[in-house]
């Protein structure tokens, strides 16, 4: 693709941080569901911080937030990147998205892990560009 094709980056405001789960994911979760609930969501994600890849975007002066991780259970056939979203007035959602799912058994089958989080995290830019103009 052409650089003139490439999309624009996020918005200055959100900043990338992708070393580990930001502690927001799991208060946020918390104030919804009882802290046992929020320890099984997404195969304990928010609790293990273990499962890798991920992609978050933090917008501090909102207290924001946008994740790209794993959402289904490691054991589960198709694998599947989820969009969760943690919206400037508190809450926690998830986006829904087009599937960003790969088949960990058949692994050179396209799409692949790779593609599928690719995939996941140029739409989640994509979300950041609307929800800039609604923030």
């Amino acid at each position: 693709m052409p650089h003139w094709q490439d999309p624009p980056p996020p918005p200055a405001t959100w900043q990338r941080c992708d070393t580990g789960i930001l502690p927001l994911w799991w208060d946020r979760l918390c104030t919804q569901t009882s802290a046992q609930s929020a320890a099984l969501y997404a195969a304990g994600l928010f609790t293990e911080d273990r499962r890798r890849p991920i992609a978050q975007w933090y917008n501090p002066a909102a207290n924001a937030a946008l994740l790209v991780a794993p959402e289904t259970s490691p054991e589960w056939p198709v694998q599947r990147f989820g969009i969760f979203y943690a919206p400037p007035d508190g809450g926690f959602t998830r986006v829904h998205s087009s599937p960003h799912e790969w088949h960990p058994r058949q692994p050179r089958t396209s799409p692949t892990e790779g593609e599928a989080f690719a995939a996941a995290v140029a739409e989640a830019e994509r979300f950041l560009e609307v929800e800039m103009n609604f923030v």
